[in-house]
């Protein structure tokens, strides 16, 4: 498989990136993926050991990144995290805004508690990471800096897949949030923008319990060339690393032969 680098030098230095959800694939990959390329990064998860291995591999790298451990659902602890970027680096520029979860079941199984946990996660934990760290794009926009949101959708926001009811909701809302939030943010340079992947080669599907949404991620994955986490981070990259007065702003990015 060929690499998925193609941006080169450190078209993002002098950056301060956010990245949630950075303990494992796509999060984890992005926050490489940006370090590499000049950004100072702080990874943000609850699994602790996992992100602190990803800063030694950045550091080892030449670059620079901070790890907090933070459950992106508690507003509080969101704050306190933004709060210390702001002492440590200065005000972040570049957030990806990526922790999710998806849980895959019949609506009328009626698992209210995976409802729940993916509203929590997939849209609470969205909008406090919005919360906490848009004063930092405003102000960094207001300074003549390039100023990123990027949100992680998914293709399940626009595909009608049976079972997916409640994980496409969270996704549809995703996308349809950052539609709006530029209405109001493009005018101040603060580029919204939200990326809608297919099917990634990650975690993500063991999370999936159910048989019949298994069987069909399991197959895709067996059947085609999926993407890769370093796909997804190349993209992000991109998407930052254009002039401050271009906004991608809706970037569907699925494996070639995935038809669904």
């Amino acid at each position: 498989m060929m690499s998925a680098a193609l941006l080169t030098g450190t078209p993002l230095a002098g950056r301060v990136a956010v990245v949630s959800g950075a303990s494992s694939g796509m999060g984890a990959f992005t926050a490489q993926r940006l370090a590499e390329l000049g950004a100072t990064v702080v990874a943000l998860a609850r699994r602790k050991e996992r992100l602190d291995s990803l800063v030694k591999t950045i550091e080892a790298a030449g670059g620079t990144a901070l790890a907090l451990a933070v459950d992106v659902t508690d507003r509080d602890a969101v704050q306190t995290a933004a709060d210390q970027v702001a002492t440590r680096f200065g005000k972040a520029d570049l957030v990806f805004n990526n922790a999710g979860v998806q849980l895959i079941s019949g609506i009328e199984e009626l698992k209210v508690d995976d409802w729940q946990r993916q509203i929590d996660l997939n849209i609470t934990g969205l909008m406090n990471i919005i919360a906490a760290f848009l004063p930092h794009l405003t102000d960094s926009a207001a300074q003549g800096k390039p100023a990123d949101l990027i949100n992680t959708s998914s293709i399940a926001a626009t595909r009608v897949l049976e079972k997916f009811s409640i994980y496409s909701g969270t996704k549809a809302y995703i996308s349809h949030l950052t539609r709006l939030l530029r209405v109001e943010l493009g005018p101040k340079m603060v580029r919204v923008a939200t990326i809608e992947p297919g099917m990634v080669d990650t975690e993500l599907p063991d999370h999936v319990t159910d048989p019949d949404a298994s069987k069909l991620m399991a197959d895709l994955i067996h059947d085609i060339d999926c993407l890769q986490s370093a796909d997804i981070a190349e993209t992000v990259a991109f998407m930052a690393a254009v002039p401050r007065h271009v906004n991608l702003t809706e970037i569907t990015i699925m494996p070639t032969a995935q038809a669904i």
